[in-house]
This record gives structure tokens, sequence and C-alpha cells, in this order.
């Protein structure tokens, strides 16, 4: 997680930057800041601890502890950069998926990698944590790649063996 939020932070000035790339560049600059990103990944991060000190972590009920830690995140932190279908999905009431592609599903799972002991609850709660709004297949294939990636990583898998 460390990683991710520094990523995001160190990310953040060329976010929507598509001019030259290059590897010389300051890791912190004035315009550094953290996103929306890091703000959805540690609600995500909330939600699954809290929810597996649960008595039952029933996985019917992890949609409810997702929703609810994002919103709270999200609304405590409004200008964080969110997409306009995603600011739309921190105010309902009872938000709905809504068919996301984008890789928003993917920034904010990386808690998933560490806090699970298979692949295939890895696998599978990343799934979850992307269809509460992001529930486009691609959507959840990108969740379903990063969180899958982490775990590896941590298990000692090579960068090969991962890619």
């Amino acid at each position: 997680m460390y990683g991710a939020i520094l990523g995001d932070i160190i990310g953040s000035p060329f976010e929507f930057d598509r001019g030259t790339k290059t590897k010389e560049f300051d890791l912190f600059s004035a315009e550094s800041n953290f996103t929306d990103d890091t703000v959805m990944t540690i609600a995500v991060a909330e939600a699954l601890m809290e929810w597996q000190e649960t008595w039952d972590a029933d996985p019917e009920t992890l949609d409810g502890w997702l929703v609810q830690s994002m919103q709270s995140w999200g609304r405590k932190y409004p200008l964080a950069g969110y997409g306009a279908m995603f600011t739309k999905w921190l105010e309902e009431e009872d938000p709905k998926p809504y068919n996301s592609f984008g890789n928003g599903a993917a920034m904010r799972v990386s808690a998933v990698g560490w806090l699970f002991e298979s692949l295939w609850d890895t696998r599978m709660i990343a799934e979850k944590t992307a269809i509460v709004t992001h529930n486009h297949p691609e959507g959840i294939k990108g969740a379903c790649a990063t969180a899958e990636a982490i775990w590896l990583a941590r298990k000692g898998a090579d960068k090969g063996f991962i890619r």
C-alpha cells in the first residue's frame, strides 16, 4: 500500500500529461499531492480489515462494507479528483455499479494482495472490490490482475512469472 500511495503522490503532477515520457523527474514537487486513488486505496483497505474482523466475514456482506467505507472516505475528501460518474456514486443513497471499465478499481486494490493467503481468495475479493463501481469485465480484470501481481510478488514470484 505504501507503494501505491507513494506512486499516486509522485505521479500526481503527471496524471493527465500526455507529453514526453522520461525517467528524469523529481520524486516530489510543489505539484505533488494525493489523489482519489489514495483515498480509495485507504477506504478499501479499511473496509477489508474491518470486514475480516467480523465474526462471519461472509463474502456476501463485503459489498456493504466497501460501499460504506468508500463513500465515507470519498465524502471526507470530495476534491481529490474523482471522475463525474464516481462523484455521483459517492452521493447516492443506494449506489449501484455504473459499468465503468476505467482503472479506478485496479488503482485501489493493493490491500487485497496483502490481506489474503490464497490466490483464489485474492482473485475473488479483488473482483468484489471492483464490482461495487467498476462492473464492466475490463474494470474487473484490471483489479484482479493488479491484486494477483501483488500477491505473487509477496509470495516470491519473479517478474517474468508475474508477467
